[in-house]
């Protein structure tokens, strides 16, 4: 199942953004995937699906937004390197 979500604004939001409809829509798939990735709540794939990109495209796309590629805290990182050592 999927669903929709509406979002209203007028003129001046994309002539304060410089972005037409269409690539502002995008902008705003793309921050809103950002965001959930960042937090944690979608995976890479999860998160890029959610914004039309492939999966590759989004995660160098997370530079231009601000947000790290890795979405791994410091205790799961260290985690992963103590897996990835010691198996």
């Amino acid at each position: 199942m999927t669903h929709q979500m509406i979002i209203d604004y007028d003129d001046d939001v994309l002539a304060n953004v410089a972005l037409s409809p269409a690539e502002f829509a995008e902008e705003a798939r793309l921050l809103l995937a950002a965001k959930l990735y960042e937090q944690g709540k979608l995976s890479s794939g999860q998160a890029a699906k959610l914004c039309g990109k492939g999966r590759v495209d989004f995660l160098f796309s997370l530079a231009r937004v601000g947000v790290p590629m890795s979405n791994l805290r410091p205790d799961d990182a260290e985690l992963e390197i103590d897996f990835t050592l010691h198996g």
